[in-house]
């Protein structure tokens, strides 16, 4: 078998030319049957709109060259050859993005008796692939794979589909993409630089990229923060960390923007929605920086210190609370307490010589009185040192200690104190009201953000655009 095939071998080659087209006739056509299979998606190159794949190119053509009677070179059939010392088709890579256009690794070819030539050449391509970074990370890739002569035009070469879909009985799975579809397409198309038909088969293929790894590291981390940014209005003015946690969820964010503008290409056509997302939170959350720093204004100021504006007090107080259904807290209950005055601890200020001489006489008659009549004398009057005023009921009387001094006030003297009193506790209401009211208008701008934010991010989120079609 061995010396047929040498035989064999020297017939078909003693006088072969490889550079001719093995027709008999010039005006006679190349049928190339043409196919495609898929060994392994690489990768999909974002940044450079570039898609690398392994194929194996599967061609078939007939060289009327190469038939031979089998049962004169001892019923050998087939052959295998050197694809460089017979003709072959210059099929290349239309849309190559690396400079290698035609097949690199030349394989042997398989020769049939009938003429027939099958030669399935590897190749590792990269061809270029308008990337669509809209939905990004959920997008969905159409790159297109196109193959033809580039010199024989249709009236010297013409192709012809082996299967209408790329064979994938051999591909490996990729960890990032699937290939949802893979079909070809016979195209014959005139070319601005020549006047000839020139023919193609073009593959496209339909891949969806696995979300998966940008959903951990990059979706959830970004929606954890743009939570954070809520927070910053409930985190307590007086701890001094809302300017913090604004600055820290703003600089993440700008991380992950920095993040994604390294993967998606350099292109103005089109803007993924997470960036949108992260832009649009981005722009929330320096607004918040802004809201927290009047906030922190406000919540340095009292009313020792400062005068609210009458626009303030309009706006702040009224318009913006009714609109935000900002209900103003009500007072706390007084404790009730028993009819009397409070004085001050030191009480001196009332006493004089001739008031403590009444007062010493007043004592000793009430007290011989109630003595008389069996029952102790009662206290009627205020206990300074403690800054309690003992009402005029009856009951046993308390001795003073050190430090406390009784003292016996005239009614219009008890009026004069009640006034003091209530001039005094006036004054100090006010005092609480105004800083109440600067508490208000502290509180409306960060309501006013939160009611604004969350229904806009929750919008965002549930945009019917985020699932590709």
């Amino acid at each position: 078998r061995t010396q047929a095939e040498d035989r064999l071998f020297k017939h078909l080659f003693g006088g072969y030319n490889r550079w001719a087209r093995p027709v008999p006739n010039t005006s006679d056509v190349v049928i190339v049957r043409f196919g495609l299979s898929i060994a392994q998606l690489i990768d999909v190159d974002e940044k450079n709109q570039m898609m690398t794949t392994n194929v194996w190119l599967r061609q078939e053509w007939s060289d009327y060259k190469l038939r031979w009677n089998p049962a004169d070179f001892g019923n050998v059939t087939s052959l295998r050859v050197p694809s460089e010392m017979i003709w072959i088709p210059d099929i290349v890579l239309y849309n190559n993005a690396d400079g290698e256009f035609a097949v690199t690794h030349m394989t042997k070819a398989h020769l049939f008796s009938t003429g027939t030539v099958h030669w399935v050449p590897p190749a590792i391509y990269k061809s270029s692939c308008s990337i669509d970074v809209t939905f990004f990370p959920f997008d969905q890739q159409n790159c297109k794979m196109k193959f033809g002569s580039w010199t024989y035009d249709k009236a010297k070469i013409d192709l012809e589909q082996m299967e209408q879909t790329v064979d994938l009985q051999d591909y490996w799975e990729s960890g990032e993409w699937a290939i949802i579809n893979a079909t070809g397409t016979y195209n014959s198309k005139k070319y601005d630089c020549c006047a000839e038909i020139y023919p193609d088969v073009t593959y496209a293929f339909v891949i969806r990229r696995l979300p998966l790894f940008y959903t951990i590291n990059l979706i959830i981390p970004c929606l954890l923060l743009s939570c954070l940014t809520v927070l910053v209005f409930y985190l307590p003015s007086d701890c001094g960390e809302k300017i913090t946690l604004c600055i820290s969820v703003l600089l993440s964010l700008t991380v992950f923007l920095l993040l994604i503008t390294e993967i998606i290409p350099s292109t103005s056509l089109v803007i993924p929605l997470i960036g949108e997302y992260l832009l649009f939170t981005m722009i929330f959350v320096t607004l918040s920086i802004v809201v927290t720093v009047f906030v922190l204004n406000v919540h340095h100021r009292s009313p020792r210190t400062h005068s609210m504006p009458r626009w303030v007090r309009a706006a702040l107080l009224g318009r913006v609370p009714r609109w935000l259904l900002m209900s103003r807290p009500l007072p706390p209950l007084e404790p009730h307490e028993s009819p009397g005055l409070k004085l001050s601890p030191s009480c001196h200020w009332l006493e004089t010589s001739v008031d403590a001489e009444e007062r010493e006489e007043a004592e000793e008659e009430e007290e011989d009185r109630w003595v008389c009549a069996g029952r102790p004398a009662p206290s009627m009057g205020v206990l300074c040192g403690r800054g309690h005023l003992y009402p005029g009921t009856p009951g046993p009387r308390a001795e003073p200690s050190s430090g406390e001094r009784e003292i016996l006030l005239s009614p219009r003297m008890q009026k004069a104190l009640e006034g003091v009193h209530y001039i005094a506790d006036h004054l100090r209401s006010e005092d609480a009201d105004s800083s109440v009211r600067w508490a208000r208008v502290r509180g409306s701008p960060g309501r006013l953000y939160q009611l604004s934010w969350e229904p806009s991010h929750l919008e965002v989120l549930a945009e019917p655009t985020w699932s590709p079609p």
